[in-house]
């Protein structure tokens, strides 16, 4: 009998990217976009049977809405135990940058930052590095990419897809996160995803692309 597939939906609003990881009737949703953006992702999870919410990491435009809909399905959320912290305060995690893009992007996102806080959700799971996903019904494995977040991960689906985060970025072209807490850290994050090989790579910012990028 031929097993089912994955498959791996994105949901863009305005800048950022959430994704809706399938296999059948059931999916996990790996980060839940802004709070603008509530109702799009809403309607796009319905068509499942929701199992897990994974935050790539604890940034407002990745989990502004992961409390809301984790009540709404009666569902964990997961996240890195070292981006507890976020919960409370950004600025216990200052973010720097690198290049132009990177500045224009830090420049647009500090005010945000500065100012939104996430509501943590009631149901907390910790994941840490190879953490299974397949008993929410997905074929996946948790991938710790730190340096954007110290608690900065990525899933990779069935060995084909991986949802990065920001550990890369995709704004002109796919390149090592422009923000980020620790820039030797993201460094080897985006080594290790190079070393991958064939992958289908999604990023918390830009469209999805082959496993093929410079790092910085």
């Amino acid at each position: 009998m031929e097993q089912t597939a994955h498959t791996v939906r994105r949901i863009q609003g305005g800048t950022d990217n959430c994704y809706l990881v399938a296999k059948g009737s059931n999916a996990i949703l790996v980060d839940t976009g802004s709070a603008a953006g509530y109702e799009k992702v809403l309607a796009e999870c319905g068509a499942y049977t929701m199992k897990l919410i994974v935050l790539t990491h604890v940034h407002f435009d990745h989990a502004e809405n992961a409390a809301r809909l984790a009540k709404h399905f009666g569902i964990p959320v997961a996240v890195h135990q070292a981006d507890l912290e976020l919960f409370d305060s950004y600025d216990r995690q200052p973010l720097m940058s690198y290049g132009l893009v990177g500045r224009v992007v830090l420049g647009l996102s500090l005010n945000d930052l500065r100012d939104r806080k996430v509501e943590k959700p009631e149901k907390l799971i910790y994941v840490k590095e190879g953490d299974d996903l397949s008993p929410y019904g997905i074929d996946a494995k948790v991938m710790e990419l730190p340096g954007h977040t110290a608690g900065s991960i990525g899933i990779d689906v069935a060995g084909k897809d991986l949802l990065v985060g920001d550990a890369l970025d995709n704004w002109l072209s796919p390149a090592t996160g422009h923000l980020y807490s620790n820039l030797d850290a993201i460094r080897k994050s985006a080594e290790r995803i190079t070393s991958l090989g064939e992958r289908t790579l999604h990023y918390g910012h830009g469209k999805a692309t082959a496993n093929r990028f410079k790092t910085i």
